[in-house]
């Protein structure tokens, strides 16, 4: 199932009456919603199209078309992949052989790419490139297995010569927060979207003037709802037994994007930073050695 339907599917009940109807109808026939216009649609399902447009957009889509767009990208994937199995992902299982659970990380990690790349905005994704180059000060959230990929962009940032700091302790976070303004930038990572420390940060950060990013699984989160640019991974992985390695990936997927993006767009900046990072630290990792 695509990341798409599988957020319906989960997420049905807590819509309102008139979209569940439309999430009902794209999931009994998915292939046809592609082909219909905003106005057959609204009629088959009994809502107006303005409906079918703030529905749209509560799944995070500018309308629509976007949505289309994106739904036959991911059936259309689907499709031209059956040996990969579609979207499913393969648990932990007692007794397998090396050679099955490598096969399986494989699999896990490649799907995660697949499913989180299908699912991106690439005119959002362009905006928060902007205002991470812009940032006077850059501020990274996240708790537990969130805070290393806050860290992994924290790692990259500082190479590059961006003010920022990553911060994995609750109240740091608000601290840190509490002192940004205008012409910053604060990025919070949850996977759940619904982690409260990092929702905390999040919006004191926005209240102090920061813009605000956020990095979820894709579908309706607090934190996605709070972000000036909500950004998404793919929402596949569940159960405790994975241990949050395929959404892992996926999340520095995106964090990867952002920073090839940021260094593109700043080149003459940014190179020459990066570089002379890189021959500093082989300097003195050479000057130890000897």
């Amino acid at each position: 199932m695509s990341p798409i339907l599988h957020v319906l599917e989960h997420e049905k009940e807590k819509l309102s009456q008139m979209e569940r109807k439309l999430a009902e109808r794209i999931l009994a026939s998915p292939a046809e919603i592609v082909h219909m216009g905003i106005t057959e649609l609204a009629e088959q399902c009994g809502v107006s199209p303005a409906t079918i447009t703030r529905f749209c957009k509560v799944l995070h889509f500018k309308g629509f078309p976007d949505f289309k767009v994106k739904l036959a990208s991911e059936i259309a994937h689907s499709d031209a992949s059956p040996q990969e199995g579609g979207s499913s992902y393969q648990d932990i299982v007692a007794g397998n052989p090396l050679s099955v659970i490598v096969e399986a990380m494989q699999a896990n990690h490649l799907t995660s790419i697949r499913d989180t790349t299908s699912l991106l905005d690439l005119e959002r994704l362009q905006t928060a490139i902007d205002a991470l180059c812009r940032a006077r000060r850059v501020d990274l959230y996240g708790m537990a297995t969130s805070s290393i990929v806050a860290q992994d962009f924290y790692q990259k940032l500082i190479r590059i010569g961006v003010n920022c700091t990553a911060f994995a302790d609750s109240h740091m976070q608000i601290t840190s927060a509490s002192s940004l303004s205008a012409g910053d930038v604060a990025f919070a990572v949850s996977y759940s979207g619904e982690t409260p420390e990092t929702i905390d940060a999040l919006s004191c950060a926005g209240a102090s003037g920061a813009a605000t990013i956020s990095l979820t699984s894709y579908g309706s989160s607090t934190l996605a709802t709070l972000a000036d640019i909500p950004l998404f991974s793919s929402s596949l992985e569940q159960g405790m037994r994975r241990g949050d390695m395929a959404s892992r990936i996926a999340q520095l997927h995106i964090i990867d994007i952002l920073f090839t993006g940021m260094v593109s767009t700043r080149f003459g900046d940014f190179i020459p930073k990066l570089e002379q990072s890189y021959l500093n630290v082989q300097h003195y990792r050479h000057k130890r050695g000897g």
